[in-house]
């Protein structure tokens, strides 16, 4: 449980938000939880049991094939909450989520944020706001990954994961990152080393940092933003 005092604290976008109404009807069911990299929260074509509310850490949404191919579609951190299906009216999950990179939050069991949603036209209309910002994101993303180039694309990631994070550093592997692109290793590499080379950022196994924002910012160009701006003005909308 997570009472009303303990509200100040809280670092999601979704939860500050919640009236004080609202927040009787899940405050209650929160339940605080510690979340470890590579951590599932989600399996394709299975029930989703809880939804996450991050306060530190990216979750990381992936399609996946009946061969295995998989493409990372979204990611999910302080600023939303998982377990979109359920807030569309539906039970199961359609792709796989998991930590990307690890933190903490707070979960609520799925028939209990279904049951609030029910019950209170304001949260509904909230948890359907991030939901929306999240589509513009998937949306965003098909976008790039079909039209941008891999350092335009890794430009895009490197800014949304930070965005999410708390400190410059973000943890990463380049096979995971090339995973998440749906790209070839050794392009990663290729993009990373060429990143440091312009004094971007610097980089020790496992482990990225940002140096200049400003500069991943304008290799990134359009294809970084959209998602971020609608999402503030659904958010900051009555």
């Amino acid at each position: 449980m997570l009472e009303a005092h303990a509200r100040a604290g809280i670092r999601n976008r979704i939860l500050h938000k919640i009236g004080l109404e609202d927040w009787h009807l899940i405050g209650p069911q929160l339940e605080p939880v510690t979340l470890k990299e590579r951590q599932v929260i989600e399996v394709p074509a299975k029930p989703i049991t809880h939804a996450y509310f991050l306060e530190i850490g990216v979750a990381s949404v992936v399609a996946v094939d009946a061969e295995d191919h998989r493409i990372e579609v979204g990611v999910i951190g302080y600023e939303g909450v998982t377990g979109v299906p359920l807030i569309m009216g539906d039970t199961r999950a359609q792709h796989s989520t998991y930590m990307q990179i690890g933190g903490s939050g707070h979960r609520i069991p799925a028939e209990a944020l279904r049951a609030a949603i029910e019950k209170s036209e304001s949260l509904r209309s909230l948890m359907l706001k991030s939901a929306q910002g999240f589509m513009i994101q998937t949306a965003q993303t098909a976008l790039a990954n079909g039209r941008a180039k891999l350092e335009q694309r890794l430009a895009r990631w490197l800014l949304m994961a930070h965005d999410r994070m708390t400190s410059d550093a973000v943890p990463l592997t380049h096979e995971f990152l090339a995973v998440m692109l749906g790209v070839r290793r050794a392009g990663v590499t290729v993009a990373i080393h060429g990143f440091e080379r312009r004094g971007l950022v610097t980089t020790r196994r496992g482990q990225l940092t940002i140096v200049n924002r400003a500069g991943i910012e304008q290799i990134a160009g359009s294809f970084y933003g959209t998602p971020e701006a609608e999402l503030k003005r659904l958010l900051d909308s009555k």
